[in-house]
């Protein structure tokens, strides 16, 4: 079974998110992180999730820019500086129509950026033809 990781600290876009990827990705399991830090533990298999088989990456990491303890950003450059999980394609998606955000987001190898959009039905949208596209289209290695 795919495994989407969501880190998510809004709780109306996690809900929103949750209602797409399930219509989109049908039995893919959707793994919800609220912070930066909890994100990297999961990941790493630390902390509380000491144990977890770290072997079981996900498929594709939706992730908030504007997140708790740390950001996306630092999120991203973690996953990116180890060899395990480097190749783990990561969306980074936000509110944030900040030049600088995009920019850095590249420059620490997100695969994509998107910006939420406004209203709920365009975020639904959005979310289920990402949900479509990064886990029926796009390849991954394994």
């Amino acid at each position: 079974m795919s495994t989407i990781l969501l880190v998510e600290d809004n709780p109306d876009d996690e809900m929103l998110a949750l209602r797409a990827l399930k219509k989109a990705a049908g039995k893919t399991d959707v793994v919800v992180m609220r912070d930066g830090q909890e994100a990297v533990d999961w990941v790493f298999g630390l902390g509380k999730f000491s144990g977890r088989n770290t072997r079981e990456l996900p498929q594709v990491i939706f992730l908030d820019i504007r997140l708790p303890k740390l950001s996306g950003l630092q999120v991203l450059e973690t996953i990116r500086q180890n060899e395990d999980t480097k190749l783990i394609p990561v969306v980074l998606m936000t509110s944030s129509n900040e030049e600088l955000d995009l920019v850095n987001g590249y420059a620490l190898g997100a695969n994509s950026y998107i910006n939420k959009p406004g209203s709920f039905d365009d975020f639904i949208d959005q979310v289920r033809v990402l949900g479509h596209y990064w886990l029926g289209i796009n390849r991954t290695p394994h």
